[in-house]
């Protein structure tokens, strides 16, 4: 407690002795007496007008507000406040006339004394006019300077304003406030300087000086010097209002010969010229092309040894439509890497629809100098990010001191403009050597797929099979691909994709983007497993098919398209998933209901088993998804989606898993029990057979030899000629009647030739079954059936006359004769010409 009041009593006498000082400021009396001749100019006015003028008053002989005090001139007063400095600023200006006399060159001094200023927000105008020939130059000592733009405040609240005169204009350079690396500003035909001090600041010198200088023959040149890293800001005259018309601007830069400085245009504008053009020029040391000329719009040199000039040259306006010609830009002064004396080639040379962009990656702004990362194009031109485009071979180097700052982002467009020259062709989705061989980490490779619309689809089969991308099973690889739809105003987004799965194809109906994206340096070691081919298949209907080859060592986890959006309105999709042979699968679906409720349609899935091709269908709007469930052959999951209400959207997640074939106990058994009563049956049916056979036997008695010598003994020989008539045997008989022995007569043409007659016979299906999915059934409406009458005949039976068999007659004019006593056989078949 004793410490406490202690601390409050401290607190008290502070606020005391505070109130007293104020006080004794508000009776305090000043006295300002300017000398003839000084040129000098003392205004006291109003600083804050948003204050009632009657809380404080200035108290003087004259009693005017404001109080001006000119040279040769003496003023007493004081303030009817304690706080003179919240309502009071004073301005100090002083003439300097260059044009009637020698001018007060050297060190500008703070007059009058500061001593006998009152304590309020002062600022000291220096105005010196010259004579245009006449060079004006401002020495600033340390600190140097450092240029704001205009809504910008310095950290002490000092700050120097600069202008320029031209004819009979002032031309704002800058406002600048302390540690800079603004040396020296040099202007022609007159300065105006203007140094604003807080109350509360105790400075005693100007820290500027003025010298004399032959014609610049220019607005104004500006000197900024750095002796170590740093960057600093700088912009153009009046900026950010127009620059003079038809003005030249000069930024010399000071850098020290073991660093090396880039350039950066962070704003610019230009204006409607009608005569030259408005451009920026370099004079840069070793150059053979000097001064370097660059438009606005190019990007800048960088990577620059020594020092060097940076011009900025107007044009000639349209004075009806002038426009605004405004330039703000960054010089970064910073060590040479190792990587700035590397040259890499990028040969795009051979390249089509493809483009290749290095920038820097999306990082937090810190207060503190960070040095520069910049790629540059001929070691000379040099940005913070760069785009190379193709049909082109392109040196690039870098300067920056941590390349992981950057990273890459190409795109490639394939396209097929003619389903019939692209059918079957494939093309190979890989990283080119070229990009995997910078010292920059690749952040995406997009290839956009593109396809004729409902003539030919997309097939996109991995080199190693993938695994999709869910919460249950993430991706832990270095790169996934992203598969999305590339149809303009599709929202689809089919997921992302990694290595180490079970989807051996992913087939989309249109086109489609797919992008490789990294995520971690070991990419460039990993390199050789990314390889995607893509081939342009036959159209199909389904907006895209999963081929899932399922792995007994772990689960599938599969997920619907636009997994956080829904599954976008009337869009089917399918899983073909393949189960070995010694495996049984068992699907299990996330949760019980879907919960998506229809607007229009109707949403289902389907279930179907490619061998026995049955099928099951739910309902996704209305029944209870169906709970884990076995299937011992391949099987297909499809999915079609309705048109659902905005708030809740259908969106499913399952899974397949294997588990090894085993033979069930039931099954067993009753294999044994049926094997054996046919076995008994059989063993039956022979005992009954054989105690017949030897029961007949018996009633016979013995068999008895007689022999007989009339017989003869001789082989019969086979007669020459066949004895028998066509209507003894069956030649006459035949396994197949051809159609045009019994309608010949009809298939004659008016020439009298047989025409040959177009049968469609049934062929039996002999391809593999189950490559295409189950088709959603059909949208019937909800009313109800209508039922036959008794007048109306059911399609599904044959009439009286349609259920007659046909009748065959032969023609009388043709005898047919056969005399081939063979037996047709079976697999024979004989055409019967007319006329046999």
């Amino acid at each position: 407690m004793a410490g406490l009041n202690c601390r409050v009593t401290v607190g008290l006498l502070g606020v005391l002795l505070l109130g007293a000082a104020r006080l004794a400021r508000g009776w305090e009396t000043y006295k300002i007496a300017l000398p003839h001749g000084s040129n000098i100019t003392v205004l006291i006015k109003p600083g804050a007008p948003t204050l009632p003028a009657n809380l404080c008053q200035i108290i003087s002989k004259t009693q005017v507000t404001p109080l001006s005090i000119k040279a040769g001139e003496t003023a007493v007063f004081s303030f009817s406040c304690q706080d003179p400095e919240n309502h009071f600023v004073i301005e100090i200006q002083k003439n300097i006339d260059c044009m009637s006399g020698p001018c007060p060159f050297g060190e500008v001094h703070l007059q009058p004394s500061m001593s006998v200023l009152p304590t309020l927000n002062r600022t000291f105008i220096w105005d010196v006019k010259a004579n245009k020939n006449i060079g004006l130059e401002l020495q600033f000592s340390l600190p140097r300077l450092r240029q704001i733009g205009r809504g910008e405040s310095c950290p002490d609240g000092v700050t120097h304003s600069i202008s320029s005169r031209v004819d009979t204009k002032m031309v704002g350079i800058g406002t600048f406030c302390s540690n800079g690396t603004v040396s020296r500003i040099k202007m022609q035909e007159g300065v105006k300087m203007a140094l604003a001090l807080p109350w509360f600041h105790n400075r005693k010198v100007s820290g500027f000086s003025i010298t004399n200088q032959l014609s610049i023959k220019r607005l104004c040149i500006i000197e900024s010097v750095f002796e170590g890293e740093g960057s600093s800001t700088l912009m153009s005259a009046n900026y950010p209002d127009g620059f003079p018309e038809d003005e030249l601007m000069t930024w010399q830069f000071i850098i020290p010969a073991h660093l090396r400085a880039s350039v950066s245009f962070l704003h610019f504008s230009v204006s409607n010229c009608v005569k030259k053009e408005e451009r920026v020029e370099y004079c840069i040391p070793g150059s053979t092309t000097n001064p370097e000329v660059f438009k606005l719009k190019d990007k800048q040199p960088g990577n620059i040894a020594g020092n060097f000039n940076l011009s900025l040259q107007g044009c000639d306006q349209d004075a009806q439509n002038p426009g605004i010609l405004r330039l703000q830009f960054q010089v970064l002064v910073q060590h040479p890497q190792n990587e700035s004396n590397k040259t890499y080639v990028v040969d795009l040379s051979n390249e089509q629809a493809m483009s290749l962009t290095i920038e820097q990656r999306p990082s937090k702004l810190s207060r503190k100098f960070v040095p520069g990362c910049f790629v540059c194009l001929d070691s000379r031109t040099c940005s913070t990010n760069l785009t190379l485009t193709a049909g082109s071979k392109h040196k690039i180097s870098f300067l920056c001191d941590d390349l992981t700052r950057l990273w890459i982002n190409a795109e490639k467009t394939i396209s097929c403009l003619d389903h019939r020259y692209c059918h079957r062709k494939s093309y190979s989705l890989q990283v080119p050597w070229y990009i995997l061989q910078l010292p920059v980490q690749l952040h995406d490779f997009s290839w956009k797929l593109l396809v004729p619309k409902d003539s030919i689809s997309l097939a996109l089969v991995p080199a190693q099979k993938l695994q999709q991308h869910t919460h249950e099973r993430v991706c832990n690889t270095s790169f996934s691909y992203l598969v999305a739809s590339a149809v303009p105003g599709q929202d689809l987004y089919f997921g992302s994709f990694c290595s180490g799965g079970s989807i051996e194809q992913i087939q989309v109906k249109q086109n489609v983007s797919v992008t490789l994206r990294t995520f971690a340096p070991s990419f460039q070691q990993e390199a050789s497993r990314q390889s995607l081919t893509v081939s342009f298949v036959p159209h199909f209907k389904e907006e895209g098919i999963f081929t899932v080859t399922l792995d007994t060592k772990s689960k599938v986890y599969l997920r619907t398209p636009n997994w956080d959006k829904g599954l976008p309105s009337l869009t089917s999709v399918s899983w073909n998933i393949s189960v070995p042979q010694d495996q049984v699968a068992c699907l299990t679906f996330l949760k019980e209901r879907t919960g998506v409720v229809c607007q229009t349609g109707r949403a289902f899935m389907i279930i179907q088993e490619q061998r026995a091709h049955t099928e099951e269908i739910f309902s996704l709007e209305e029944e209870v998804l169906p709970k884990p469930s076995f299937r011992s052959h391949s099987f297909w999951v499809n999915i079609s989606n309705c048109s659902p209400m905005s708030k809740k959207q259908l969106d499913l997640l399952f899974w397949v898993s294997l588990t090894p074939r085993t033979m069930d106990l039931t099954v067993i058994i009753l294999a044994v029990v049926g094997g054996g009563t046919l076995l008994l049956f059989a063993l039956g049916l022979i005992i009954c057979f054989v105690k017949k056979n030897r029961k007949k036997k018996i009633n016979k008695g013995p068999a008895v030899g007689i022999y007989n010598g009339n017989v003869n003994t001789q082989m019969p020989m086979q007669p020459k000629t066949f004895q028998k008539r066509r209507k003894d045997n069956e030649s006459h008989v035949y396994a197949e009647i051809d159609d045009t022995m019994v309608y010949g007569h009809l298939l004659q043409d008016p020439k009298g030739s047989f025409l040959q007659p177009k049968v469609d016979t049934y062929r039996p299906f002999q391809g593999p079954t189950g490559d295409c999915p189950p088709s959603p059934p059909r949208i019937c409406s909800r009313a109800p059936t209508a039922k036959l009458t008794k007048d109306e005949p059911s399609s599904g039976f044959l009439s009286e006359s349609e259920s007659e068999p046909y009748t065959f007659s032969y023609p009388n004019d043709r005898n047919i004769s056969n005399g081939n006593t063979d037996p047709p056989l079976l697999e024979t078949y004989e055409t019967m010409e007319p006329g046999e």
